[in-house]
This record gives structure tokens, sequence and C-alpha cells, in this order.
């Protein structure tokens, strides 16, 4: 059996053309664009390319885009104004501030500083609070992104077996939260799991999100299962002086076991920018007291 490979490129883009038509829609009834502000701060390549790949993104989908760019040695004080500004500001109504910063910045105050109304990363106590609670709350992207490919692939996640390997802020706690949500039975996992390979094979959903190449065996995986990973990796390629990206799955393993599984690239990284416009529509429309655009 060789499992289907879940398209999170086409996902993404489908999604990413629905908030756009909203976004359209909210220009039309409140006579401005929903606006998004992105706040880099030092020159991290990485996250220079995921700032700018967002922009983008936000162009495309009409909507207004805020990039602020800060040297390196900026102060956290300088950083904690600027969130004010923003908290401030009618045009914006999502703030992403990217992550890592500086080792000189405490990145849980600065995430703390943040309207939790304006938080479309999700990362504000008051959001993980209100998702732990099941009230409603704006979700971490990535995470949301992973449920809405196993629904798409599920329909209905009610009982099934759910197992998140990783227990982050950012992926592996707002995932069980979702799964839990969805009335999956959810065990979250992770490196130091007991019998993890034994954990893995009752599930008939895995995700993970793990942080460690390959980890997840192909004969970890219970047959049938959907796997969604997380995982961004960059490892040793043959040629030599190369690198490629893997996930935490053992990709080419797992796809004879699994009936579907996201690949690495192209799986669930699309579905997180996608979930980033979602957001920020979605908090423009609580701001402006409008009732959530339907379907997303």
């Amino acid at each position: 059996m060789t499992a289907k490979r879940i398209d999170g490129k086409a996902a993404g883009l489908a999604l990413r053309e629905q908030v756009a038509v909203a976004a359209a829609e909210f220009q039309a009834r409140t006579g401005r664009a929903p606006g998004l502000a992105t706040v880099l701060v030092g020159e991290d390549p990485a996250s220079s390319v995921y700032v700018r790949s967002k922009g983008k993104a936000t162009a495309e989908a009409g909507m207004e885009s805020f990039a602020h760019h800060l040297p390196a040695d900026t102060s956290e004080e300088a950083l904690l104004d600027l969130v004010v500004l923003l908290n401030n500001d009618d045009r914006v109504d999502g703030i992403l501030v990217q992550l890592p910063l500086p080792p000189h910045m405490d990145s849980s105050r600065v995430i703390a500083a943040i309207d939790p109304a304006k938080d479309v990363d999700g990362f504000h106590p008051v959001n993980a609070g209100r998702l732990a609670t099941g009230l409603d709350a704006l979700v971490p992207c990535t995470p949301l992104g992973c449920l809405h490919l196993l629904k798409n692939e599920l329909g209905s996640l009610s009982g099934k077996d759910a197992v998140v390997i990783g227990r982050s802020n950012i992926v592996g706690k707002p995932m069980a939260m979702l799964l839990i949500g969805e009335s999956a039975t959810v065990t979250v996992a992770h490196s130091r799991t007991r019998d993890l390979p034994d954990v893995v094979r009752r599930a008939d959903i895995v995700v993970a999100a793990v942080g460690r190449p390959e980890m997840i065996r192909g004969d970890w995986i219970k047959p049938g299962a959907v796997v969604i990973d997380v995982g961004i990796n960059r490892v040793a390629a043959a040629d030599e002086g190369k690198t490629r990206l893997v996930g935490d799955v053992a990709f080419g393993e797992a796809a004879e076991v699994a009936s579907a599984i996201t690949p690495v690239p192209g799986g669930v990284g699309p579905m997180t920018i996608a979930m980033l416009l979602r957001n920020t529509l979605v908090a423009a429309h609580r701001r402006a007291g409008l009732a959530d655009p339907e379907g997303l």
C-alpha cells in the first residue's frame, strides 16, 4: 500500500482564495481592508524569508501589510513600545512578532504585550487559556492548519485515537486542545515517553512535531493511519556539501503503511501562512463587531 500524499499546497491555496473573497467583502462593508503588521528583529535568514512570504501572501489576499524591520541591537523596551503603537493602530487587525527574537529579548514578555484580539499567532496566554477551556480564541496557525488537513481527509474526528508527538506551546499543546475539541481521544507524547513506538502504533492519527529528523519510523505507524508531519529539518544530502529538507517522520517507510501522509516540504508549511491570513480576517471581523466569516 502506498499512502495518499496530502497536498498542503493545494489546500492552502484554496483557503487563501476563500480569504481573499471574504477580505473584499469586509472592505466593502467597512471601507477598509484587514491589516496585518509583521515585526522582524535582526537578520535571521529563515525569519526574513518567512516574513517576506507573509507580506506577499497578505497583499495577494487583498489585505494591508505593515512591515517593521528592526536592527538586531534594538532594545526590548523599544520593541515593546512598537507593540503598544500597533495595539493602538486601528488599521492593524493582526500583529505578528517573528520568532525567535535576539537573545537579549524575553519573547514571553513581548507576546504578553500584544493585544489578545490582535494576536494572530495565537500565542498570548489569554488565547491559549481560551483554547484550553473551549472558548473562541485565535489559535496558533500551524496546528489549525493541521486540523484543516485532517478534517479534509477524515471528515469527523470524533472517537479517533490521536497521538501528538511534541509538547511545545506553538504546536503540540494547541494541537492536542484542537483534537480534544473535535472529540478525538488524545495522547500527548514526546521524546521521553516510555515505549514511544508502541504508543504511536495505537493511533489512527499521528501528528509529529518533535523537531528530530525522521525520528518516527514506518514500523511505528498503525496500518491505515493518517500522518501529519510538522517537522522541517535540514540534513546532509547524498551530494557532498548539499542539504535537503526532511520531516520528523521517515516518509518513505511511513508511506508504505499509512493511508495518507503530508510530505515535507509541501504539506503543513503552506497551511501555516493560509491560517495566518484566516486569523487576520477573523480578528478584523471581531474588532469590527461582525460575525466570523462563514466557512473559515
